[in-house]
């Protein structure tokens, strides 16, 4: 009598499995992120830091691209988003911290009218020592969103466009662009429909660039915090979590409608004492 033995192939179609949704993962050009990459790292430098995307100090600092998905959590979903990864890198010299994200979006929405939407992208950091749900915050569990929006950059740049004209041609005009303190909204989140605009602005600072199809967008803080309950605390030597998302306005993407990339490890390396 041949006894035959039995081989359990659940393994293998697993491993299968596997390998078929990354490779459709890759070919839709989500890139994947090992467990030992998902640290974000503020690397500590001398001197000032990179004001905007094309300071050649943004050279030295490698690159972690994130993947995006899309924000299925609440109505309404958005399953379909076109952005697909995040290029992050971070630096911070003692005194502040700054933000470059870099993104491909082949069309630049930088006006509001009426039919139309915005490109933006938000840093989300949480406000305690747990994360809070990394989409808008929870009861309890706030979070610190710093908003960049296209459009608000748009009018600093016009505005500063049209100031230096002015100071040139020695001509005074009414101006009708509006005021902007920064590209940046501050806002505090505690769960959908949440979300509060702080009173006091400016304190996170923006400047962005669209070239060749690609938003490169810099943020910007003081790393010490002004307020305790309202604002996000950044200490070196700290460890946190950040988390982030991306509007594309030519898609009709906005409030819950984007692209996210939920909590990641962020590492500000520590300032070495004299």
């Amino acid at each position: 009598m041949v006894r035959t033995t039995k081989i359990d192939s659940r393994p293998l179609l697993l491993l299968l499995f596997i390998l078929v949704v990354a490779g459709v993962f890759v070919g839709f050009g989500v890139p994947l992120v090992s467990s030992e990459g998902m640290i974000i790292r503020a690397r500590v430098v001398e001197g000032e830091l990179p004001v905007g995307p094309e300071d050649a100090a943004w050279a030295t600092v490698a690159p972690m691209t994130l993947p995006l998905s899309g924000q299925v959590i609440t109505r309404p979903v958005w399953p379909e988003p076109t952005a697909r990864a995040l290029t992050v890198r971070t630096l911070h010299n003692g005194i502040e911290i700054a933000f470059l994200l870099e993104w491909q979006d082949n069309t630049k929405n930088d006006r509001l009218t009426p039919g139309t939407f915005r490109d933006g992208v938000a840093i989300g950091l949480p406000l305690g020592d747990a994360p809070a749900f990394f989409c808008m915050g929870q009861l309890d569990h706030y979070i610190n969103i710093w908003h960049w929006k296209a459009d608000w950059q748009s009018d600093i740049d016009r505005r500063a466009a049209r100031a230096s004209e002015r100071a040139r041609e020695g001509v005074r005009t009414f101006e009708v662009i509006p005021r902007r303190v920064s590209s940046v909204e501050d806002l505090i989140g505690g769960g959908f429909s949440t979300l509060t605009t702080k009173e006091k602005q400016g304190r996170v600072q923006g400047k962005a660039v669209w070239k060749d199809g690609v938003w490169h967008v810099v943020m910007r803080r003081p790393l010490v915090s002004e307020e305790q309950e309202n604002e996000a605390k950044l200490i070196p030597g700290r460890v946190q979590t950040v988390s982030f998302a991306v509007w594309n306005g030519e898609n009709k993407e906005r409030n819950g409608q984007k692209s996210v990339a939920p909590w990641f490890q962020l590492v500000i390396d520590p300032v070495a004492k004299l």
